[in-house]
């Protein structure tokens, strides 16, 4: 297993190295400039902009750019953001904490619920209730995170009146201790809620369709055929195998989790990630894009490499060679 990890680890370097690369030299040659979009467009300084330009070394050749900020990350230096002038890792360092809180409780809810649903649909693939599963799980594909947000707000919020309309924290109030968490708690419900609901036919599908294909194997009718309790076909050979590309999916969406869900964050008003990276996309924040990128690029490869590890760990057909 070490041989395969320590060849894994060099690939997932190189792969970082490629796709670090290719963003930051994309971002540079895409239409846009962060200084002229700070300077904006009522009555741009143009001596402004060139000093600007100037000290954010953005007069300097792309391929000079990337080397002074290679140069700079191997300090532990992610540069500064051209918008609001403040270190790249400060900004993230404020705002990941937030997204994780959010995106790991809604992503292990749905998980969890997506997979018990999945599960218990595929075990009577073609009753009445698999399909009534089947076709709420659809609706729910073609509904728009951001309308459903707005829907939660509207009606447990304003009308209702039982949830706070967006943010972290209740800024009137100075919360200490268990108060504190149980305030976090309650301006977490309604954005977990959309997330959660918005995520679970996809965990739904995966897992039901694992069972069906499973069921479908050739062992299982042999072990049918022996006269096996279907009961105990089900809990010791079924769920183990059908768990695996659930995995795959949860590390999967485990690797972006740092990205935060934008829109979701944008309409709570939630001080995530999402909402950093949108600004940064539309005001050419090179810094801050770069940042993240590479960030999640580390986070991509860390989760597969783990993934690979739990698979030989769940299912010991699987050998790490």
């Amino acid at each position: 297993m070490l041989k395969y990890l320590l060849k894994r680890l060099v690939i997932g370097l190189i792969t970082i190295l490629i796709a670090f690369t290719l963003t930051f030299f994309l971002t540079r040659v895409a239409p846009g400039n962060p200084i002229r979009v700070l300077a904006g467009k009522e009555s741009p300084n143009p001596e402004q902009i060139a000093y600007l330009t100037e000290y954010y070394g953005l007069d300097q050749p792309h391929h000079i750019q990337f080397v002074s900020y290679v140069r700079g990350l191997l300090q532990g230096d992610f540069g500064r953001s051209i918008v609001n002038n403040r270190p790249v890792t400060e900004i993230i360092r404020e705002r990941i904490l937030p997204t994780l809180i959010l995106s790991l409780t809604a992503m292990i809810i749905s998980t969890l619920l997506g997979t018990f649903l999945g599960l218990f649909a595929g075990k009577r693939a073609g009753s009445r209730l698999d399909r009534i599963l089947c076709n709420i799980s659809y609706v729910i594909d073609a509904i728009p995170s951001f309308w459903l947000s707005m829907m939660f707000i509207i009606f447990f919020a304003v009308r209702l009146g039982w949830f706070p309309t967006g943010g972290m924290y209740s800024f009137r109030e100075t919360y200490t201790g268990m108060a504190r968490v149980g305030d976090l708690v309650h301006h977490m419900f309604l954005p977990v809620s959309v997330l959660v609901i918005i995520q679970i036919p996809y965990y739904f599908r995966v897992s039901r369709a694992s069972v069906r294909s499973i069921l479908n194997e050739d062992f299982i009718k042999t072990l049918r055929a022996g006269g096996v309790l279907e009961n105990r076909i089900y809990h010791k050979y079924v769920l183990r195998n059908a768990i695996i590309p659930v995995i795959t999916a949860f590390s999967l969406s485990l690797s972006f989790v740092l990205a935060g869900a934008a829109m979701i964050e944008i309409v709570f008003a939630w001080p995530g990630m999402g909402r950093v990276i949108i600004d940064a996309v539309t005001k050419r924040d090179y810094a801050v894009l770069s940042g993240i990128y590479l960030m999640l690029s580390i986070s991509v490869t860390f989760f597969m490499i783990l993934s690979d590890v739990i698979y030989a760990l769940v299912d010991p057909r699987i050998h790490l060679s």
